[in-house]
């Protein structure tokens, strides 16, 4: 979906952003959705190594 978006999209959506927020809140807001989506792509990873144990466990017997 994100891919779809384009540059323009982009440049729209952090100015609404800017408006919205200000400019003093936006880079909180910034630093707080990259560690969410960073603990996120962990989660997954998490998740995506049990299931290749699982996978490894299962293969062995």
């Amino acid at each position: 979906m994100l891919s779809n978006i384009g540059v323009p999209g982009l440049i729209i959506i952090l100015v609404i952003a800017l408006i919205v927020f200000g400019p003093s809140k936006l880079p909180e807001i910034g630093k707080s959705f990259g560690s969410s989506l960073k603990e996120f792509k962990n989660a997954t990873k998490d998740i995506m190594g049990d299931e290749d144990s699982k996978n490894k466990d299962n293969d062995k017997t």
